[in-house]
């Protein structure tokens, strides 16, 4: 499971006062608490009225599912058509990482972490040709290297 920022624009028009931002921050808190989900914190008082957007830092295993949830809780506390934003990933740097950059491109694969002679880890990935065929391995290396900060050794099985 990895642990993904959410993020959702909680007054698209920009008509919500100062106090309906601030009721409504706290009503999505309460409706976030019971699944270990929290608001990161933001004024969305001081945000440009485009631009309110809350980012709900969750565990998740289906994004698309927990986007959809949350959207609805922030139509609910807020009292507007809460729209989707980007959703990223907080890296940690672990295997769990590294299985989630592949399922964000739809593979799967065999992942060993061996120590590399200058105290840095390397990970070597088993993935299947028809893999590389569709997806280029110079993006899957590059979001590998940058979501593990370590060596990668991509290989055919």
């Amino acid at each position: 499971m990895r642990t993904a920022v959410l993020r959702v624009n909680v007054d698209p028009a920009g008509e919500l006062s100062a106090e309906s931002l601030v009721r409504g921050t706290a009503e999505l808190a309460a409706g976030l608490a019971d699944s270990g989900a929290r608001i990161l914190d933001r004024d969305l008082t001081a945000a440009p009225r485009s631009r309110r957007e809350v980012q709900v830092l969750l565990d998740t295993a289906d994004a698309d599912a927990d986007t959809e949830r949350v959207l609805a809780l922030c139509g609910t506390a807020f009292g507007t058509p809460a729209v989707p934003g980007v959703v990223t990933y907080v890296s940690r740097g672990t295997d769990a990482d590294a299985h989630g950059v592949l399922a964000g491109f739809g593979l799967t694969g065999e992942i060993v972490r061996i120590p590399g002679p200058e105290g840095y880890d390397i990970l070597q990935v088993g993935l299947r040709e028809a893999d590389l065929e569709r997806v280029p391995e110079s993006r899957i290396h590059t979001a590998l290297e940058a979501s593990t900060n370590c060596e990668v050794r991509i290989r055919t099985v």
